[in-house]
């Protein structure tokens, strides 16, 4: 079963998540295939630039509980998108949470429509959004993450544009996205390649710094008696120990 759909019009590839029966949630399968079609693009001379979009109401859950990718894993993809020589663009239209957010994060310009929701959940089942902070941290308003990352509440598209998880959100996405990639069209490759190199010098900075530590940390809280209480508690579709 194919996990990653493959489309290209105009030197556009767009790569769809498409992993329905866990909301596209960031499975080991789903990392590898995606870290694959990267790979294949960044090679291709004849594509321009990536969107990264989704199959249902869901772009991504986040790590999937009961297949979850090694933490080095999602690392190296969260990497590979910032660092890839073309730019990549999200495309969103439904629900993003956890990790997922760190996908968008780590691409060079995400659009959603108005329906979209967005939410770190991590929390709520005893870890700490650790790994996927490597893009977020430099790209994102730093007070409006620390409340969104303490309290794991939802948050909208307008909102999200507003603290720089988006760069911009519309009632109609593909419209919205429509004159962003005929810019990205118009564009050299060099420029581009050489345009985004500049751009994320500063969270590649923070990759080379914080990976170890902050993939360290996701392990240890991942083995945590606190997580197996919060992930067993949101498969059952309960409340945790915890909740006062």
């Amino acid at each position: 079963m194919t996990l990653i759909g493959r489309t290209r019009a105009r030197g556009v590839e767009t790569l769809t998540l498409d992993s329905p029966h866990n909301r596209n949630a960031l499975s080991a399968a789903l990392v590898g295939e995606l870290t694959d079609a990267l790979t294949d693009c960044a090679k291709d001379a004849d594509v321009r630039a990536i969107v990264l979009t989704h199959t249902g109401n869901t772009f991504s859950a986040g790590a999937d509980l009961r297949d979850p990718p090694p933490p080095d894993a999602l690392v190296a993809l969260l990497r590979q998108i910032v660092e890839l020589p073309k730019p990549v663009v999200a495309r969103v239209t439904g629900h993003v949470r956890a990790g997922g957010l760190g996908l968008l994060a780590a691409c060079d310009i995400s659009a959603a429509s108005a329906q979209a929701t967005f939410a770190f959940t991590e929390v709520h089942i005893g870890v700490a959004p650790a790994v996927i902070s490597l893009p977020l941290l430099p790209r994102t308003d730093p007070r409006a993450l620390a409340r969104y990352y303490l309290t794991g509440e939802r948050f909208t598209a307008p909102e999200a544009a507003r603290i720089g998880l988006l760069t911009t959100a519309g009632d109609d996405v593909d419209e919205t996205l429509t004159p962003l990639l005929d810019g990205l069209r118009r564009a050299s490759p060099q420029a581009l390649a050489e345009t985004k190199a500049l751009l994320t010098a500063k969270v590649l900075e923070a990759f080379d710094r914080d990976a170890a530590d902050l993939t360290a940390l996701s392990v240890r809280l991942f083995s945590s008696a606190q997580a197996r209480e919060g992930m067993t508690a949101f498969l059952e579709r309960r409340d945790p120990a915890w909740v006062v």
